[in-house]
């Protein structure tokens, strides 16, 4: 699925092929067909482990009947429910924003998978709580946009300094002039360095074991 696309980043960059090396084949592929269901996702995810919100989603989508996520279902959910399933109050206040600004808006989900990523950016962050770091998520995970560059995301930047050898996170600035290399494939990169980071805890740990 992304043959081409890990060939490129291994030709243009040297420290991408040596993480290419390590990680091996890129899985990365969209999680949800629905937009509605994905923007619940990415809200679910902000500033959070994975594991913890995939945790929390899950609990969130067995209350709501499964997924696709219906509106209904969701904003008839009470503080106590949300509360049950771990999604916190900024959270299920932003999830209430999201139902009703796409309520307020009906032309906003039909056809989105059609639209340029930049316009994507300027409709999903007029969402309250909806912000560039969401909208990122929903371009790679939702739509499978392949040069998605997420400057904001924490693990991306702690990536880039592990695999750089730099001493500091590296600022939005100097991740857009290094990734100038994986373009047309940025959303490609930024996998291999998130899984390059899970990769070198798992080392860790093994060889604390050891």
């Amino acid at each position: 699925m992304h043959a081409k696309a890990v060939r490129h980043l291994a030709r243009k960059c040297p420290v991408m092929k040596k993480l290419v090396a390590r990680v091996g084949p890129c899985t990365l592929a969209p999680v949800s067909d629905d937009p509605f269901t994905l923007l619940v996702r990415c809200v679910i995810y902000q500033q959070i482990s994975t594991k913890a919100a995939t945790s929390i989603f899950n609990r969130l989508t067995a209350v709501v009947g499964g997924m696709p996520f219906a509106r209904a279902r969701l904003v008839a959910l009470t503080e106590p429910d949300f509360k049950a399933c771990g999604v916190s109050g900024p959270k299920q206040r932003t999830l209430r924003a999201v139902a009703a600004h796409i309520d307020a808006n009906p032309d906003l989900l039909p056809g989105i998978e059609d639209r340029e990523d930049d316009l994507l950016r300027t409709q999903l962050t007029a969402i309250k709580g909806i912000g560039p770091w969401s909208a990122d998520m929903f371009l790679m995970f939702g739509l499978g946009r392949p040069d998605v560059l997420p400057v904001g995301d924490l693990g991306l930047r702690m990536g880039v300094r592990a695999e750089y050898g730099l001493e500091d996170l590296p600022t939005a600035d100097e991740i857009i002039k290094l990734a100038e290399k994986w373009q047309p494939y940025r959303s490609v990169a930024t996998w291999y360095f998130w899984r390059g980071l899970e990769a070198a805890a798992k080392e860790a740990k093994e060889a604390k074991k050891g």
